[in-house]
């Protein structure tokens, strides 16, 4: 899935990682299905921020193009997964965002996406249901 989601993207960062992660996460705990399933991320709306929605289409099924992804300005990165009247929120962790905000290199979001891809998602995320 990490290779679709380089090549449905353009290339390995650390917010297509943690949108792929939060997408599968929802899976497992919602049971996620493309067309019943709706996302909502809150994050700032410029790159690498909104990156994480290329990773939540490619792991849950969600899309612009369906109008079932939404994306919504916000201060830090907030992923809402609905489904048959359940909802999952994922919140990235303050200490997370912050180690993200100092990335400066390509070369440096890869290797940010590669460590985070070992985590689990309960240290990346505040989670609620």
């Amino acid at each position: 899935m990490l290779d679709d989601a380089v090549r449905f993207h353009g290339h390995l960062g650390a917010f297509l990682v943690l949108g792929l992660k939060a997408g599968l996460f929802a899976g497992e705990v919602l049971g996620l299905d493309g067309f019943r399933t709706r996302a909502v991320v809150e994050t700032e709306p410029f790159p690498p921020f909104s990156c994480v929605v290329d990773g939540v289409q490619v792991a849950t099924g969600c899309t612009m193009g369906k109008g079932s992804i939404e994306l919504r300005r916000g201060n830090s990165l907030l992923v809402t997964f609905m489904k048959d009247g359940e909802r999952l929120r994922l919140c990235l962790k303050d200490d997370v965002l912050e180690n993200l905000k100092s990335v400066s290199s390509l070369e440096e979001s890869e290797r940010m996406a590669l460590a985070l891809l070992d985590k689990p998602v309960q240290e990346l995320f505040d989670i609620q249901r």
